[in-house]
């Protein structure tokens, strides 16, 4: 049964409580198997969720259930992807918990197509066409910053540095820190070499989203925003106290002749996308270049998925419904809200990566617009988080290390967990490789056979007049099909987004 809690209050997005949030996301990955969590006190995941919020009739009472959870801090690299669409090229949380959301919202269009009974659709004006229902919207949660640019967040205390703060440019050849956090992704115990997380070569370096060893700290817990009251703070006011950082840190230099220490940020591991902006590696604040596009790092070869921060922006113009689901919507849906976790935090970036990048964007087609969700962020911090788990381990324990499996729950009625490694079903045999044993249940195939499902139920007359062509037949045709989605896409990859890489075509030719 899914978790739920209800607030009071008058249905505003920016009546939306934080901390009560996080906790129901908390709550509900509580109550999940233990199969692919982390090892308390020596692995740390993150987390993220996708929240239903129904405001109850006749009254002033929201209900709040989580109808999508997922857990996952890595993904597959470039030479790993498969033209056949079997494996999961993204196991960030963000990314995890859309996808099993994408699960969800087919399964409530299936029930209403079916026989109208959906508590998220209701017809729309347009034939074959579906909208929320009234009083119906969803938030996102996350129990950390988005990777990417929303990670580039100035340090507001020495003490709470990850590492010492940089003094001098480091080498282009050098990582970004988060390199010895790479780990198997075979738990203890789980079997010998013909188990799947033996492949451990073909997955990417986890991104090192800047967590703080003292992250329970009152220094290092302060936020640049009340968590209730995102409007409390303007970006005038965050650069006044980046300036007053900048005077606390610089001054003469000791007795022992070293040099003051610089103000540093945290930093992300993604890298900006080939033919843009690059970062100047500058020392402290100078570091990374800022609002520009980013992929996930990978080990040794490039990765083609766009960091979370990226992808969470382009929710905010595009929805996070996806080309397939737009064809049965008369409008895209958006996150009224995103709350964030206990981590460090900084209102203007966020702004920034998810929010500003985006909100130029204009002559987009109907059923499109620009949509900023309220940004908020909760005083309650992930227990299985980074800095939560550096507070519990003992030296017995081993080295601290991410967790490499990925959970994915929602709310459906078959098979509504999906835990996975390396892009693949957690625990599979390499002999089960290429077989639908082996593929997760969020793979672009399994999605897609899924959507093809809530086709064929569609009565004929029912269908939207985008899916009646006859010469549709793989993933590529269908998405190309739904063209006000794609006519949005071009609009924000030519007035935002330029750089922004595009899939392979022979990789998406599946059916």
């Amino acid at each position: 049964m899914p978790v739920s809690l209800h607030s009071h209050g008058p249905v505003r997005f920016n009546m939306v409580n934080a901390d009560e949030v996080a906790r129901l996301c908390y709550e509900r990955f509580n109550q999940l198997p233990r199969r692919g969590k982390p090892e308390p006190g020596r692995e740390w995941t993150l987390l993220a969720a996708v929240v239903k919020v129904t405001r109850c009739a006749n009254s002033d009472t929201d209900k709040m259930e989580v109808v999508s959870l997922g857990t996952g801090t890595k993904c597959i690299g470039r030479t790993t992807m498969s033209p056949k669409g079997d494996v999961l090229n993204d196991s960030h949380a963000e990314v995890i918990a859309r996808r099993g959301c994408i699960r969800y919202l087919i399964q409530e269009l299936h029930r209403a197509v079916s026989c109208g009974d959906s508590s998220v659709f209701r017809p729309a004006d347009q034939q074959g066409k579906w909208k929320l229902q009234l009083g119906v919207s969803f938030l996102f949660f996350t129990s950390h910053t988005p990777c990417g640019d929303a990670s580039i967040i100035p340090m507001t205390d020495s003490q709470s540095q990850p590492c010492p703060p940089v003094t001098s440019v480091k080498g282009h050849g050098e990582t970004d820190g988060g390199g010895d956090l790479k780990r198997k992704a075979e738990e203890p115990g789980e079997g010998k070499n013909t188990k799947l997380p033996h492949l451990e070569e073909q997955e990417t370096e986890v991104e090192d989203r800047g967590d703080p060893k003292q992250s329970l700290s009152s220094n290092s817990s302060r936020s640049e925003a009340p968590s209730q009251n995102p409007a409390a703070e303007t970006p005038e006011t965050v650069s006044q106290d980046a300036a007053q950082l900048d005077i606390r840190s610089r001054g003469p230099p000791d007795s022992a002749g070293l040099q003051p220490q610089v103000p540093d940020i945290h930093r992300t591991g993604a890298k900006c996308v080939p033919g843009g902006p690059v970062d100047p590696l500058h020392p402290g604040m100078g570091y990374h270049s800022t609002g520009v596009l980013r992929v996930k790092p990978g080990r040794g070869e490039p990765t083609l998925s766009l960091s979370c921060s990226d992808k969470m922006a382009s929710w905010g113009l595009l929805g996070f419904q996806g080309a397939l689901l737009s064809h049965y919507l008369q409008e895209a849906l958006y996150f009224s809200t995103v709350v964030v976790g206990k981590c460090p935090y900084s209102q203007e970036v966020m702004h920034r990566a998810l929010v500003t990048r985006c909100s130029h964007v204009s002559d987009l087609p109907a059923g499109f617009s620009a949509c900023p969700p309220v940004l908020l962020q909760s005083s309650l911090e992930f227990p299985f988080s980074q800095g939560q788990t550096e507070l519990r381990h003992k030296d017995r324990q081993g080295r601290i290390s991410p967790c490499g499996a990925a959970i994915s729950w929602c709310n459906v009625t078959e098979q509504p967990i999906d835990v996975t490694a390396n892009g693949y079903k957690h625990g599979v045999t390499k002999k089960a490789l290429g077989t639908a044993k082996a593929r997760s249940l969020l793979c672009k195939l399994e999605l897609f056979h899924v959507f093809l499902s809530l086709v064929s139920a569609t009565d004929p007359s029912a269908l939207p007049s985008s899916l009646r062509r006859t010469e549709l037949q793989t993933y590529w045709d269908y998405k190309q099909a739904s063209e006000s989605y794609q006519q949005a896409w071009q609009q924000l990859h030519s007035q935002a987004f330029p750089q922004w890489p595009r899939s392979d075509r022979d990789l998406l030719l599946f059916h």
